[in-house]
């Protein structure tokens, strides 16, 4: 017999305990689901009114001239914004035709007519955006439309407050939490002191003290103690009963002892064969009975013990009548009349098998001892319940002894002279009993017993396995076919082999497109591959704006895993635009913040917009060292410099206009400068070099805005020429690295990257380039600290942040450029 599991044991202290926890964590987490949904309103509220402040600002500056609608949008509608969220806008007039922005901004928004500011959540360009639209009114010759403002924000700013303010409300939450549980904890201790009373009270008793318990103890607890009075009780009783039925036992089993022992001794005594024999046949009789006594006993005991256990088991009838039958002698077994159906048969019964086993042995050996017939065994199906019957032909039972015989050590008066213990009937009325079936003494026609018992069937419960199939997942592979062009005119391609490439595999190329001059870059390359010998190089030397059209338009080839570009501006458009790979460089949290825009855009570089000029045609004295001063020179002395002065064209060149644009936004005398520069028919170049080659060969007198890092390397190489860092304010730009979003080797271009940001790499920017560390701290001459000190101005980083992207507003860029090249151009 398999040994009975116990449950295990637990602890109410622990359970109250857990209960309390679970109650409180509940309640925090309540409690914090409402706080996070607080700091996510509070988050939108505080955002939303910025991103209505930026639409406002920006149809503030909507236009009517010559009929049509012009919109010059405000620095501070973007400069307002944090610089970590992606911005995007559109201006649409009242038939939805895009004023200036995003065409597919517009295009996924409706027109709206109203001054308050309306905000929607939309997909674009892959992410969530928050968006706030307003509208306003303008009229124009005897009409008025509406102007639609849309402008667009990546939610990652606002999330980030609402995650701010939740993870200083969740600390206090916490807190308290745990005072709570530690409250909980000792108020439970006290409260089950008298349970440690109660316990002792019970260690302290006799093993046979079942007297109640008279300890006090709250009503709460006064339920378990009247119920252990009770079990204590109903203990007593058992034991009581117990006790009875030992002294019965052994009383029934002393008299057959006791007969065996005197037939035996006077067997022993006798000399006649004949009473010998007679004497020895007693002896035998009372062995039998006692036999059967103890038998019966000792299954009593079992089948009052398995009845206790309740193991039981579905187990058809059919089973065990051949169990039974089995076990009869063939004579006994002869006498059986079976009328079984097969329905009847099969049908399962939940009952312990040796306790059925012997409930129906117990009833056909009855039958074959009082009967000398057939015995009949039937079984029917009734409703839910099996119902067995077992008949014969004997003396049958007394209508007042029924209700007798079912006790233990009682029988009827038809027992009389047979031999039998009194507990068959008893052992099959406590099968029936514990089985929820019923017992029945019946009379049969003609003479004889009928004894029915109804067992309930065990209900089958059909389980069906579902078969599911699972369907294969086709994936079909496009092929995009590309044109390769091949490079522009203006671009030229070197590449750098691998000092060391790998032996077994091809050496990995890093593709850079880039706008520094090749031989600066080309140290840096040279640097890189120190640490990254197995890594070739290509390296492609173009031009700001031609570099950001090419990428838009797909024509860079092969495309590029790192682009690098002065023009800050149109690297930030990039990423904003979602074309920029994030990644994280360990060197990002020492990058100055104006030098880097989310973890999308990293400048590596310092680098002031200084003045140039020819030592030979610009006396010392009367170099100009301000931007006024400058524009006062070209205005006293037009002819002496008429076409011997150069700056950007700024509608060709990216750094040109980024730097012209940031001028505009500081000093107060950009258009004098301007029209300077149109007085004395300036002339206007796409770089740098081309400008430092002019004053150094002589051609040019003074050079504007030039970028400090060519002019810097120039001079050291030996160019006679002098650079003025201005004494009001120095624009400083950052040549900004970009990773795109579908770079072949990304990796490669990470590992660049870091390499730029790294001390190793922001060496080669503070010593030999000339191009300026960024990196507080670095040593060299050219570090940011050393460059700010050859001048005495304001040093003014131009800032990696959505700001920049007003200067790159379609209509605001048109119009500008239109002003500057109508002001600044040379005059026929």
């Amino acid at each position: 017999m398999a040994a009975r599991t116990h449950p295990k044991t637990f602890s109410i202290r622990r359970r109250i305990l857990a209960l309390a926890l679970a109650l409180l964590v509940g309640a925090a987490a309540v409690l914090i689901a409402f706080i996070h949904d607080y700091a996510q309103r509070s988050a939108d509220r505080a955002f939303d009114r910025l991103l209505a402040a930026s639409a406002l600002t920006i149809a503030g500056a909507v236009q009517i001239e010559e009929g049509g609608i012009i919109v010059e949008l405000p620095v501070a509608s973007f400069a307002m914004f944090s610089g970590r969220d992606r911005v995007f806008h559109a201006v649409e007039d009242s038939s939805g035709r895009v004023v200036t922005g995003y065409d597919d901004l517009a295009a996924a928004l409706e027109n709206v007519q109203g001054t308050e500011p309306q905000f929607a959540d939309i997909m674009y360009r892959g992410e969530l955006m928050r968006v706030a639209s307003v509208a306003r009114l303008t009229s124009a010759a005897n009409a008025a439309d509406w102007v639609t403002i849309h402008v667009a924000e990546t939610q990652s700013e606002r999330e980030a407050l609402s995650a701010e303010i939740l993870g200083n409300a969740i600390v206090p939450v916490i807190a308290l939490t745990l005072l709570a549980v530690g409250l909980v904890w000792f108020g439970i201790g006290r409260m089950f002191a008298p349970l440690t009373q109660l316990e002792e009270e019970l260690r302290a008793r006799a093993p046979e003290d079942l007297s109640p318990i008279a300890v006090p103890v709250p009503s709460e607890v006064s339920h378990l103690v009247s119920a252990l009075n009770a079990f204590m009780a109903r203990l007593g009783n058992t034991m009581d009963r117990l006790s009875g039925l030992v002294a019965e036992a052994a009383h029934e089993v002393r008299t057959p002892l006791a007969s065996l022992r005197a037939q035996a001794e006077i067997a022993m005594d006798e000399t006649d064969h004949q009473a010998l024999h007679r004497r020895v046949a007693r002896i035998h009789q009372g062995a039998v009975h006692a036999s059967q006594l103890v038998s019966q006993l000792l299954m009593d005991a079992t089948v009052s013990h398995r009845l206790e256990s309740k193991e039981t088991d579905p187990l058809p009838l059919s089973a065990v009548i051949e169990d039974v039958r089995q076990r009869l002698d063939p004579d006994a077994a002869g006498r059986l009349v079976l009328e079984v159906p097969a329905e009847a048969g099969a049908a399962a019964l939940r009952v312990d098998r040796v306790a059925l086993r012997e409930m129906l042995r117990n009833l056909v050996d009855n039958a074959l001892v009082y009967s000398t017939g057939p015995v009949e065994i039937r079984a029917a199906l009734s409703g839910e319940a099996l119902r067995v019957a077992v008949s014969d032909r004997g003396p049958g039972i007394a209508e007042s002894e029924k209700p007798l015989v079912v006790r233990r050590f009682t029988r009827g008066a038809a027992g009389a002279g047979k031999s039998g213990s009194g507990l068959g009937l008893s052992i099959v009325s406590r099968v029936v009993e514990a089985h929820r079936g019923t017992l029945a003494l019946i009379d049969r026609d003609g003479g004889g017993l009928t004894v029915e018992v109804a067992l309930p069937v065990a209900v089958r419960r059909k389980t069906r396995k579902a078969r599911r199939s699972a369907a294969a997942v086709g994936v079909l592979a496009c092929a995009v076919l590309a044109l390769n062009p091949g490079p522009s005119p203006q671009a030229a391609t070197s590449t750098y082999p691998a000092p060391r490439p790998p032996e077994t595999t091809a050496s990995p190329i890093l593709t850079i497109v880039g706008t520094t001059d090749t031989p600066l870059f080309a140290r840096f390359i040279a640097a890189f591959q120190s640490l990254r010998p197995d890594v070739t190089v290509v390296y492609e030397e173009t031009d700001t704006l031609p570099m950001y059209e090419r990428f838009i338009d797909g024509t860079l080839a092969p495309k590029p895993d790192l682009l690098v570009s002065s023009a800050a501006d149109l690297q930030l458009k990039l990423a904003n635009d979602g074309h920029a790979l994030a990644y994280d460089s360990p060197f990002l949290d020492e990058l100055p913040a104006w030098a880097r825009w989310r973890n999308e855009v990293f400048g590596f570089t310092f680098e002031p917009a200084v003045i140039i000029y020819n030592r030979d045609l610009v006396a010392e004295a009367e170099v100009p060292r301000t931007h006024l001063r400058l524009a006062e020179l070209l205005e006293t002395q037009t002819e002496r410099f008429s076409g011997k002065v150069a700056t950007y064209d700024i509608s060709v060149s990216g750094v040109g206009y980024l730097l012209a644009a940031q001028d505009q936004l500081i000093s107060s005398n950009f258009w004098r400068l301007a029209n300077a520069f149109g007085r004395v028919s300036a002339q206007l170049s796409g770089s740098s070099p081309a400008i430092l080659d002019g004053v150094a060969e002589g051609r040019l007198a003074l050079g504007y805005n030039v970028l400090g890092s060519y002019a810097f390397a120039r001079q050291a190489e030996g160019a006679d020429i002098g650079i003025v860092v201005p004494d009001d304010y120095v624009l400083v730009l950052t040549r900004a690295m970009v990773i795109p979003r579908n770079a072949p080797n990304a990796e490669l271009g990470k590992a660049f990257l870091d390499f730029a940001l790294s001390p190793a790499g922001q060496a080669v920017a503070a010593e030999e380039t000339a191009l300026g560390a960024v990196m507080a701290g670095t040593q060299g001459p050219w570090s940011s600290e050393a460059i700010a000190a050859r001048g005495r101005g304001v040093i003014q980083p131009i800032p990696l942040g959505p700001a920049l992207l007003v200067s790159l507003d379609r209509q605001r860029r048109t119009r500008f450029l239109e002003t500057w090249l109508e002001i600044a151009s040379p005059k026929p």
